[in-house]
């Protein structure tokens, strides 16, 4: 079997575009893989079309190792984002298409299943007025629809520190989300990397009483000195990650204990084979791994036929029941969280499970999509901010 060539398929809305990647083979079958880009798409795109004429066509699709080795250090340049997220989308066709041939679910290809079920926790759902109230009743419909578990930045702009106005504001809402949410529910703590390591430790104290399972990124992801030194003054384990694109690069965050929880992306990691050799690597150094997923339901069962066969696999995020809910559509057999345990199902499809529609693709042309953590009602996924 060999690869004839690759199709791309932007399917975009205001904030993301989701790029999803077929991979065609001589025997009829066809692979589809997809990554989230903020703002690089066109760039992406670009890198595809020469890596399709460089490496991809004519490669056996079975040879995954050697093809994700050729794409990533046969241009010799130093592989960044772009790089390794469009290797991601090729090696998670490769990886459909060799299911899809075997008969088989790739979890079975990576060593089999460990657990039946993967529990998911919801973000995007704070698309609202940022009040006490308004994030009250959201987070009440997030457990609603069975979720055990959700995700929340409550900081608005905040950059190095946070005014002690806008910290007790942020407190009100972290508050009217755990008693949404009760007792047993997780919450996750979101800083986005926005704060100096002072104040991302001033306000894990201050949120301490609402026992978030996670405080992420509580500083810019360039310095890990800066993040040990929170980590060793905070009582709640730290996650980082989703910027990180080679795992080689994970190394010094192993080797610094300053993280308990790292959250690879997929689409940006270069693919499943790679996450789930640097999730055997955190294994040894006792952290948990649970992937950054802010993609579509390609990416998600991605993500979630590598978290069925690793034992250190803690949750996956999903925003696909959220925010830009209609692009479920564009996918057939989309991933769906079951309401009755707040987890996804061990599905036993072959190949990743799902196949993309392209027809329904085409109802979400590509955007200029933009998205500004230091915007004024960034959280509304609004690229405007606030209600312009």
């Amino acid at each position: 079997m060999r690869i004839t060539g690759i199709s791309t398929h932007v399917v975009g809305t205001p904030w993301r575009n989701l790029t999803y990647v077929q991979v065609h083979t001589d025997e009829g079958l066809t692979g589809v893989g997809e990554t989230r880009m903020l703002g690089h798409t066109d760039a992406l795109l670009g890198y595809l079309r020469e890596a399709e004429a460089n490496h991809i066509a004519g490669s056996d699709p079975f040879r995954i190792e050697d093809l994700v080795r050729r794409m990533k250090y046969g241009d010799y340049g130093r592989a960044g984002e772009i790089v390794m997220s469009g290797i991601a989308c090729v090696e998670m066709a490769c990886w459909d298409i060799k299911g899809k041939a075997l008969g088989v679910p790739v979890w079975q290809l990576l060593g089999g299943n460990v657990t039946d079920t993967v529990k998911a926790y919801a973000n995007g759902w704070y698309t609202t007025e940022r009040t006490p109230e308004a994030y009250h009743q959201a987070a009440k419909d997030v457990m609603a629809r069975g979720y055990r578990a959700l995700k929340i930045d409550p900081f608005g702009t905040g950059h190095f520190e946070l005014s002690y106005e806008d910290t007790r504001y942020a407190v009100s809402l972290i508050e009217a989300v755990r008693d949404a949410i009760g007792p047993d529910a997780e919450l996750m703590l979101e800083m986005h990397g926005r704060f100096a390591p002072a104040t991302a430790v001033r306000l894990a104290h201050e949120m301490a009483p609402f026992r978030p399972a996670w405080l992420e990124e509580p500083v810019p992801p360039e310095n890990l000195k800066a993040l040990a030194k929170v980590a060793g003054k905070v009582d709640m384990p730290v996650a980082t990650g989703e910027r990180i694109h080679d795992r080689i690069e994970f190394r010094e965050l192993f080797e610094s204990q300053a993280a308990d929880i790292i959250q690879p992306d997929l689409g940006h990691l270069g693919g499943i084979a790679e996450t789930r050799k640097l999730a055997a690597t955190a294994e040894t150094h006792y952290m948990l791994v649970a992937p950054h997923n802010v993609g579509g339901p390609v990416l998600t069962a991605a993500s979630l036929q590598m978290g069925f066969a690793t034992p250190n696999f803690k949750v996956l995020e999903h925003f696909n029941d959220f925010a830009d809910a209609e692009i479920k559509k564009v996918v057939k057999g989309a991933p769906q969280v079951d309401p009755e345990t707040g987890c996804f199902t061990l599905s036993h499809a072959p190949g990743l499970g799902v196949e993309l529609d392209t027809d329904a693709a085409a109802e979400f042309p590509q955007q200029r999509a933009h998205f500004d953590l230091w915007a004024e009602g960034w959280e509304t996924r609004n690229p405007d901010g606030g209600d312009k």
